[in-house]
């Protein structure tokens, strides 16, 4: 998956407005435009569409973290220069405050079946012996699964009566 897929899916899930979008990303101490935003979250075929960096969607789940859960004392996190789906789930997963049982629950939700030790593959260091890749269909199934439990339909209530989950 491209980090403007997930940047797609997540503000689609949430319902993130463009000043939501700049909101996230100022927490993490980056400055955006809502044009640039916009580009992220073009498709591809469209001649103004931008690639979202790793250091960018970091930096947008690195601010994500920060609305959650609140900042943390001491030196703000910094957002890696290099992503893959292992570090995206993982900072999905501190961001809901997820625990195992919760992604199994969200990845049942799009049919799609995984073992509580094969998710905690995912979750290793990539030196560790049972260190396993996400591919992008186990990435994929869990954002359909957060889709499916936050926005379960298009007749769901309006933004404004939309509550963050755990809140």
């Amino acid at each position: 998956m491209t980090n403007n897929d997930v940047l797609r899916r997540l503000r689609y899930t949430f319902e993130f407005n463009d000043s939501k979008m700049i909101a996230l990303f100022a927490l993490a101490d980056m400055t955006v435009s809502r044009e640039e935003i916009s580009n992220w979250l073009k498709k591809e075929e469209d001649e103004t569409y931008i690639n979202c960096t790793d250091k960018q969607m970091a930096t947008f789940l690195n601010g994500l973290i920060i609305d959650r859960r609140g900042k943390k004392d001491g030196p703000a996190p910094v957002a890696e220069s290099s992503l893959n789906n292992n570090i995206i789930f993982r900072k999905l997963k501190i961001a809901f405050d997820l625990k195992d049982v919760d992604i199994l629950d969200l990845m049942a939700r799009s049919n799609f079946s995984i073992s509580k030790h094969e998710l905690s593959a995912f979750f290793r260091k990539a030196d560790h012996k049972h260190f396993r890749k996400c591919k992008d269909q186990v990435l994929r199934n869990f954002l359909h699964g957060l889709q499916l439990k936050y926005r379960p339909s298009d007749d769901a209530p309006e933004s404004s009566d939309f509550k963050w989950p755990g809140a």
